[in-house]
């Protein structure tokens, strides 16, 4: 296969990833707390002795959308919402993680978790603990919990210290290998709300049309190159 042919492979190689990348958004539109990911094409330029130099292309690098997505009320009492920048913080198997996912329940041990088990923690990294006889749970809009008006903690909204240090664990949640800081100022937490995904269905589709419309221009290049060579090698033969 001569270097058009190998470019070209490339270059689909990297637009079935971002259809997979399409997918999986529109997959998660009523996902909640899902973020929407894209992916990035990177050029690679080798230099050949003979010949001109080789220029390919990759898609290997994920991208998170950190946009507000839609948020709606739940009423319910462990059911909280970012307005603003930030991450709640759970544990994970093998460390804390980021998540906009707000809906918590009481653990039998008195402890906030995630549906699957992940304990929620608060802004100095340790579970936050329910009072089994409390009557009335309040959370002021800085995270500031409440059992029947006695603070009991506050929970923490994190940022990871680089934007582009998120690594994708699962639907809704990110690693930051980097390191975490804390959001101290102008995000707030509303109680009996949660917020949706921040996917656009329209300009999703609108995406995997042209999308797809670059792999079929592709692939008929590919037949082409391929019917060029053979009707050569027939020739020569």
């Amino acid at each position: 296969m001569d270097n058009a042919g190998y470019t070209t492979l490339t270059r689909q190689s990297g637009l079935l990833s971002e259809m997979q990348s399409i997918a999986n958004n529109i997959a998660n539109i009523s996902t909640t707390g899902f973020r929407r990911e894209g992916i990035v094409f990177s050029e690679y330029v080798k230099s050949l002795e003979a010949d001109p130099s080789l220029s390919m292309a990759v898609a290997n690098v994920h991208t998170t959308n950190l946009e507000q997505g839609t948020l709606t009320q739940t009423g319910g009492t462990f059911d909280f919402a970012i307005e603003g920048d930030g991450f709640f913080m759970v544990e994970g198997p093998e460390g804390p993680l980021l998540t906009r996912a707000g809906s918590f329940t009481p653990s039998q041990q008195g402890e906030l978790v995630t549906p699957d088990g992940l304990l929620l923690l608060d802004g100095g990294g340790s579970p936050v603990f329910i009072p089994p006889d409390a009557a009335s749970i309040s959370i002021a809009t800085d995270g500031t919990l409440t059992a029947d008006g006695r603070p009991l903690t506050q929970i923490g909204l994190f940022l990871p210290s680089d934007p582009n240090d998120l690594s994708h664990r699962d639907g809704v949640r990110f690693a930051a290998p980097g390191g975490t800081e804390q959001v101290l100022e102008g995000t707030v937490i509303l109680q009996g709300f949660t917020e949706g995904s921040n996917v656009n269905a329209v300009s999703e589709i609108a995406r995997m049309i042209q999308v797809q419309h670059a792999y079929e221009l592709g692939q008929k290049f590919l037949e082409q190159e391929d019917q060029r060579i053979r009707s050569v090698m027939q020739t020569l033969g």
